[in-house]
């Protein structure tokens, strides 16, 4: 039978500056890793698809200085957009759109522009991105402020229904913001029978204290009888399809995403404009487009 070790004093002072090497060696490895270990755990979670859904287009906004012209392009102009609003969309003008920071930046500035008192931009996907049914999702912080009128909507790529009128011929709002109302985001829809021309819109809203502080995911789920809008998966507002004809329901074919700030307007601007705040941006993290599953 072998005999036990005896540790002095000396061999225990010895052992115990071992591991204190040991253990200064190891904390720099582990606060180098812990970072690592904490993102891969968490990186299912961030790109995995919701449960029944697959994706099937995105726009991440973490590369380049501009947004990606094979996924957006710029609608441009001013004369009021159908609202009186009171900006000018700009075509690629970095000062109105660009990426930075890993985010799109939609910025609205008080300046004079062909007539316009005040510069924005307004992206789309159409004809680049053009789906009949899905989920929507767009992780965006607003700006605030009165006179601003942030939007993430929805229109027809073929205006060929009736008389081709706008809204006649359907528009999913997603999320809308007025700057004089901070708390609160709207979402609607609208057709020939409830639009907002004759006040029968069908609209929700929900309170979102900080909007205009933190990033919030604004989420359509478009089905065939259905649309249901969500703020951070919370669901306030749905709008079923209840017989008749297009007139009541034109949500049947391709719609494209607009991303839009808007200045003023009918109601926008119901509050008046507060001319010492701009510029006001209107930041948009990513923006997610899924397919349903088939079973």
């Amino acid at each position: 039978m072998k005999p036990h070790r005896i540790f002095t004093a000396r061999s225990s002072r010895s052992f115990a500056r071992v591991l204190q090497r040991v253990w200064a060696d190891a904390i720099p490895c582990a606060k180098r890793l812990l970072p690592c270990v904490l993102w891969a755990l968490l990186l299912p979670s961030l790109s995995a698809a919701p449960s029944g859904w697959d994706l099937v287009w995105s726009d991440e906004f973490d590369s380049g200085t501009q947004p990606d012209p094979a996924k957006w392009s710029y609608d441009v102009g001013g004369k009021g957009w159908g609202n009186r609003e009171k900006q000018f969309y700009t075509d690629a003008r970095s000062e109105n759109a660009r990426i930075e920071k890993g985010h799109l930046i939609l910025e609205a500035r008080r300046e004079k522009w062909e007539g316009n008192d005040y510069t924005s931009a307004r992206l789309v996907t159409k004809n680049k991105g053009d789906w009949t049914y899905g989920r929507f999702e767009i992780r965006a912080k607003v700006p605030l402020g009165r006179g601003t009128w942030p939007a993430i909507w929805m229109l027809p790529t073929k205006w060929d229904l009736g008389n081709g009128d706008w809204p006649d011929v359907g528009e999913i709002d997603i999320m809308e913001h007025v700057g004089y109302d901070p708390g609160v985001v709207h979402a609607s829809t609208h057709s020939q029978k409830h639009q907002w021309r004759i006040n029968t819109q069908r609209t929700a809203k929900i309170e979102v204290p900080d909007a205009g502080e933190a990033f919030h995911t604004y989420t359509l789920e478009w089905d065939e009888d259905e649309i249901r809008m969500f703020v951070d998966d919370r669901h306030y507002f749905t709008s079923r399809k209840e017989g008749g004809d297009w007139t009541s329901w034109p949500f049947f074919r391709p719609f494209h995403l607009v991303l839009n700030v808007a200045v003023g307007g009918d109601w926008g601007g119901a509050q008046g404009i507060d001319e010492t705040i701009w510029p006001r941006r209107m930041e948009v993290d990513y923006v997610r487009v899924y397919r349903r599953k088939v079973p």
